[in-house]
């Protein structure tokens, strides 16, 4: 085992110790043994690189053996040969363009030379199809280890790892700021942030990048500078010009003064990491360029200062003390910010169609709809322009820019903060679903024919593909097909995420995820009932539901619901009509003070007035709750009063009644009516 393992590792070169030894020539490569001994694959592609039908091995295994290594041998000749032909080419155009520059330890042919530009024999070969045959033999997956042979032929016992090397300089610099000579170069302007004034300048924080510059005193103005708190505050932003890179201390150094921004740029000393320029360049030409912009730059700035002397004789000052009266008129901006344009929309469209610009880039110019507003136009792809409403707070002038820039409720100091908290992270959402797996860069139509073929070859799958959006400008298309109609959702881009619906996803997997979750659309929250009509506070004006109609059911017949009672407060349930409340009879007797029953219900009888001189004594506490046995107050007289006129309890008008037992009939009080207690109650005086 252990000598399975390690053999590929082991490296048997041809030396004068061993000059009478057999060596096989794929002993001094980092081949297995399995490939050229057990399998004879190694030696296979050999045969078929050389075209030889086949070798006549005869009786002697010896001379077989001879036969293969002669077969190898010229084969990792013809590859060698190859590499120092291809060696010899690329060096010999890079000295051509860019001088004796050619790094030869850098160059790895691995990854700097196509496979349409190798020649030698063994790259005729189809490897690919011999893998198919080898796994459709039942011998397994072979491919990566026939590719490893074509390039141990070439270059044998070869690395193709880089050696590792120390982090310092040009290196550690792009790996923690994420620039290069070619993004962040002496001659470059730049926009940072002051967030300290010392004595001996001012340090300062690029808005791109986050990189740390200072600017000494001596570079803060063109004439004597005392304190740095005389030119610059803290939390100002200003627009430096880079004199160097420091690239061992991760910081640059910048300037404020007026020779350095009217320096030429081809006048500063151009970084070594960049390669030389061609031979053919016309300097003079960049040069005469380089001076018509700078002239129109200072005229632009003339205009600026001559239209602010003007305003300011007319009643406004700059720094605020008599402030300008506002028009409301949409009118063109003092900005010179590089990225902003007093400029028409179609204007600016076409400057950013036009070859000097790259995608991503945005630039911002008045509104013509409204005076306080901005407008970006942000080039999201190739010929494809998303126009962003900008609204301006805090103005000081109608030419001048708003202190607050304010795009669907959130706030930016000023154009670079926009461009850095809001268009560069747009950027970054485009570029991560670009390089998504589910993206297409097609038409939509040709989308959908893709998910139609798709479905027709899979009819119980659910495909899905994301595209950019045809109709609205920096939108996504999220197409799917379930059955056989594609459809479609509108995704949007924002610097926070992937908008769909009301909700925002961070990255594309979660948008997909959730998409997956619900197809037809994000969730949307349940609404909530509308209130009852008989609830507090009014109700729905919908009419009331009528009752369902009873349906037969399998038990039998339901039972109707009794009716309900009729009456008020005091009068003796359905059950009390029947068997009165002394009770009747069950043989059908009369009921109810053994009276007939009325056909309606007549009001109670009048009370006996009580006997002279009976003063009952005034009840304590509140009254009695129903279902409660009322105080002794309330009970009804002894025996002993006499009883009221119009005869005893066996005539009159309380009909044939046994006479009270002694001490009281047990008082019962109904049960409290569904309606509330009657009108009047409780007594008066009795509270």
């Amino acid at each position: 085992v252990v000598f399975t393992n390690s053999v590929a590792f082991l490296r048997i070169r041809d030396i004068d110790r061993l000059n009478n030894q057999f060596l096989f020539p794929l002993d001094d490569t980092r081949l297995h043994p399995d490939v050229y001994t057990r399998n004879n694959w190694a030696v296979k592609i050999a045969i078929d690189a050389l075209e030889l039908e086949s070798l006549d091995l005869g009786d002697d295994a010896g001379d077989a053996e001879d036969l293969k290594a002669r077969a190898l041998r010229d084969v990792m000749q013809d590859s060698r040969n190859e590499v120092q032909r291809l060696f010899d080419a690329t060096k010999a155009e890079w000295e051509g363009l860019y001088g004796p520059t050619f790094d030869i330890a850098g160059w790895n042919p691995r990854e700097d030379v196509p496979a349409e530009r190798w020649r030698d024999k063994v790259e005729e070969l189809d490897l690919d199809t011999f893998a198919d045959m080898i796994e459709q033999s039942g011998l397994g997956k072979w491919l990566s280890h026939l590719v490893m042979i074509k390039w141990e032929f070439r270059l044998p016992f070869e690395d193709p790892r880089k050696p590792m090397e120390p982090l310092a300089g040009d290196k550690l610099f792009r790996l923690l700021t994420g620039e290069t000579d070619l993004t962040l170069c002496p001659g470059k302007e730049v926009t940072g942030r002051v967030f300290r004034n010392g004595d001996f300048g001012s340090r300062v924080k690029l808005l791109e990048g986050d990189v740390p510059g200072f600017i000494p005193l001596r570079n803060l103005a063109d004439t004597h500078v005392e304190s740095a708190e005389d030119i610059v505050k803290v939390g100002d932003v200003i627009t430096a010009i880079v004199t160097e890179v420091k690239k061992d201390h991760m910081c640059v150094d910048l300037s404020l003064k007026m020779e350095h921004f009217r320096k030429l740029p081809s006048s500063w000393e151009r970084p070594k990491g960049l390669p030389p320029l061609d031979m053919s360049f016309d300097k003079t030409a960049a040069m005469r360029v380089e001076q018509s912009k700078n002239k129109a730059r200072e005229a632009h700035l003339a205009k600026i200062r001559e239209n602010s002397a003007r305003r300011s004789q007319q009643g406004g000052t700059e720094n605020g003390d008599t402030p300008l009266e506002r028009t409301g008129r949409v009118t063109r901006r003092t900005c010179t910010h590089p990225a902003f344009r007093n400029a028409k929309h179609a204007e600016v469209d076409n400057e950013l169609r036009s070859a000097d610009t790259i995608v991503g880039d945005a630039l911002v110019r008045p509104s013509n709809r409204v005076a306080d507003s901005l407008a970006v136009h942000w080039l999201v792809r190739p010929g494809c322009i998303r126009v962003i409403e900008v609204t301006e707070k805090d103005k000081e002038r109608d030419d001048s820019i708003g202190k607050k820039l304010i795009i669907k409720g959130e706030v930016y100091g000023d154009i670079d903060e926009l461009i850095g908290r809001y268009v560069d992270p747009m950027n970054a959402r485009v570029q991560d679903v670009q390089h998504h797996r589910k993206f297409l860069d097609m038409l939509e139509d040709d989308v959908d024919h893709k998910l139609r073929e798709l479905k027709k070859k899979q009819p119980g799958g659910v495909f899905y593909f994301l595209c950019w959006n045809e109709s609205h400008p920096g939108y996504l298309s999220l197409r799917y097909i379930m059955n056989k109609t594609a459809r479609s959702h509108h995704i949007g881009i924002s610097p926070d995420g992937y908008v769909w619906g009301k909700e925002t996803y961070v990255d594309v997997e979660r948008l997909l995820n959730e998409f997956k979750k619900n197809p037809h659309g994000p969730k949307i929250a349940a609404r909530p009932a509308p209130p009852s009509s008989s609830g507090m506070g009014g109700g729905s004006s919908q009419p009331p539901r009528k009752p369902a109609e009873s349906k037969p059911s399998r038990w039998g017949s339901r039972p109707a619901p009794p009716p309900p009672a009729a009456g008020g407060y005091g009068a003796p349930p359905a059950a009390a009509a029947q068997a009165g409340w002394g009770g009747g009879d069950s043989s059908g007797g009369s009921g109810g003070w053994n009276q007939p029953p009325p056909p309606s219900r007549p009001p109670p009888p009048p009370m006996p007035p009580p006997p002279q001189g009976f003063q009952p004594p005034p009840p304590s506490g509140p009254p009695p709750s129903f279902g409660q046995p009322p105080p002794s107050q309330f009970r009804p007289p002894p025996p002993s009063v006499p009883p009221p006129s119009g005869g005893g309890f066996g005539n009159g008008a309380y009909g044939n009644q046994p006479p009270p037992p002694p001490g009281g009939y047990n008082y019962q009080q109904p049960p409290p009516p569904p309606g509330g207690p009657p009108p009047g109650y409780p007594p008066q005086g009795r509270h």
